[in-house]
């Protein structure tokens, strides 16, 4: 099945019925096939799209990504979203990684697209122009009814978040999107009267792949916003009365802080989904407080990514866990020599399905994937009643003394503390310990609080084995576009320079 069918089916079936909505206009069913189909003969005849060539985007959240995501899955050619949050080099760099020829941009973002297309040497073109449709495309797209996009046909190139380090390309088939749309599907229960509003950027798979495409795909309703606004987020969800969201950390916190939420009316929503990274207890409590339950899904860019789910029902009686496997997927917790955990053991994910991808663009032999299985690098446990809870990257886990720490145990302490905007735990190396725990706050402005005050918060919370030895105040923390701390970065800012 070719993944464009997703519009072509409910085109046919609810031509009239608002399919996404943006900027106050409303696109139905049948409006954004016209596009699509108009779309995909721009794209193959005037700009040559040819089966397996690498076609960037970069712009802002836009129906026309959806368009073009559509077109090229008909043409059997490879989307490459583009994160805007990255500078003109570290795009070129991925434009050259990903082989592409042609980068699609948006207005907002044409002034970084054109310095890296040039860096590249790749042609770019308007993606409002392209996408606009004319009467000649409407009396030419019959020709391209048949496509050789089909299962196995790579559509979708996602390079992993961060901006640090080689490039890494997780490769998605039309079959692995697809797959893991019936997996989101099914552990949310997404039917066709289900409205999703949307905040997240579709360059990234959460935002993307965890509900928007799962939401079309089921014949609901899409209200899109350009990017994340905290107020925006809460005036769409009073008036336009949503259904389903999906927030990661830093976007539930700029909610909760906000004036506005107090009063807003939530009463339309079945549950918010959160990921990403580890969710303060704190933030659910808040949202459990209001009514609706705060459901969590764990996965990676290269599981599509909806891999363990914690579905509505279970979101009080588990708060904190990311549930159990979704359907279609298996999951291992595997120890350092291969064997499986015990229950309440912890040890790293490793994910096997259909909505896995096969391994990195030009990386064939990479170790994260082996027999099918993909090595996530996340650490969690498993409890009796056979609920998952991740308490970090293995990367990130701090030995000290022979004990291990887990920094999202740290970091919960900290997001209850009401002086600290934000922050983050590392190892440092130290000659006693080995290495030790390092907290790095950012205060909020006036907060009256120093570093004996943030270890006193541990106080009775946590073995003491586990506490800070260490406090850092910084203006701010790096992170990726998503809001996810990029721990590895902050650890080169704050390393102690060596004579």
């Amino acid at each position: 099945m070719n993944l464009s069918r997703i519009v072509e089916h409910w085109a046919g079936m609810a031509p009239a019925k608002c399919a996404i909505h943006f900027h106050g206009e409303d696109i139905s069913w049948a409006a954004l096939w016209q596009r699509i189909e108009a779309a995909t003969v721009t794209l193959a005849q005037r700009c040559a799209v040819q089966p397996g060539e690498r076609i960037a985007y970069l712009g802002l959240n836009h129906p026309d990504f959806i368009v073009f995501l559509m077109a090229l899955a008909r043409l059997g050619a490879i989307a490459v979203p583009l994160n805007m949050r990255l500078a003109p080099v570290e795009l070129a760099a991925i434009l050259e990684h990903a082989g592409a020829r042609l980068l699609l941009c948006d207005e907002a973002m044409c002034g970084a697209g054109a310095a890296a297309a040039s860096r590249a040497n790749v042609a770019m073109e308007s993606a409002l122009a392209l996408a606009a449709p004319t009467q000649e495309n409407g009396a030419k797209n019959r020709s391209h009814q048949a496509s050789p996009g089909n299962d196995d046909s790579p559509v979708l190139l996602v390079y992993t978040s961060g901006t640090t380090g080689k490039p890494k390309g997780a490769l998605h088939t039309q079959a692995n999107l697809l797959w893991n749309i019936q997996s989101a599907i099914a552990s949310q229960d997404i039917s066709v009267h289900d409205h999703l509003l949307n905040a997240l950027p579709m360059f990234h798979v959460g935002g993307l792949c965890i509900q928007l495409l799962p939401v079309l795909a089921a014949g609901g309703t899409v209200t899109l916003h350009a990017r994340f606004d905290a107020a925006a987020w809460i005036s769409d969800v009073t008036t336009r009365r949503p259904t389903l969201s999906l927030l990661v950390p830093a976007t539930l916190k700029a909610i909760l802080d906000h004036p506005s939420w107090p009063a807003a009316n939530l009463s339309s929503l079945r549950f918010v989904n959160t990921g990403s990274s580890s969710v303060p207890r704190s933030m659910i409590d808040a949202v459990h407080a209001r009514g609706v339950p705060v459901s969590q899904v764990y996965g990676a860019t290269e599981t599509g990514p909806v891999s363990i789910v914690l579905r509505p029902e279970h979101a009080v009686a588990h708060a904190g866990s990311t549930g159990k496997p979704a359907l279609h997927v298996e999951v291992r917790l595997v120890r350092p020599d291969g064997t499986d955990a015990a229950t309440g053991e912890t040890a790293e994910i490793w994910v096997r399905g259909k909505n896995v991808v096969a391994g990195y663009w030009n990386d064939v032999h990479n170790p994260a994937f082996a027999d099918g299985w993909f090595r996530s690098g996340d650490l969690a446990y498993r409890d009796a009643a056979g609920f998952y809870w991740v308490v970090g990257r293995s990367k990130d886990m701090i030995i000290s003394g022979g004990e291990n720490i887990y920094p999202a145990e740290l970091e919960n302490v900290l997001a209850d503390c009401a002086q600290i905007l934000e922050a983050a735990v590392i190892g440092q190396e130290d000659a006693q310990w080995g290495e030790v725990a390092v907290a790095v706050i950012v205060k909020k402005p006036e907060a009256a609080l120093d570093d004996v005050g943030v270890k006193q918060l541990f106080e009775g919370r946590l073995a003491r084995f586990k506490h800070p030895r260490r406090v850092i105040f910084v203006d701010a923390l790096p992170k990726t576009a998503l809001g996810k701390v990029q721990k590895t970065l902050l650890k080169e800012q704050l390393a102690p320079t060596r004579a």
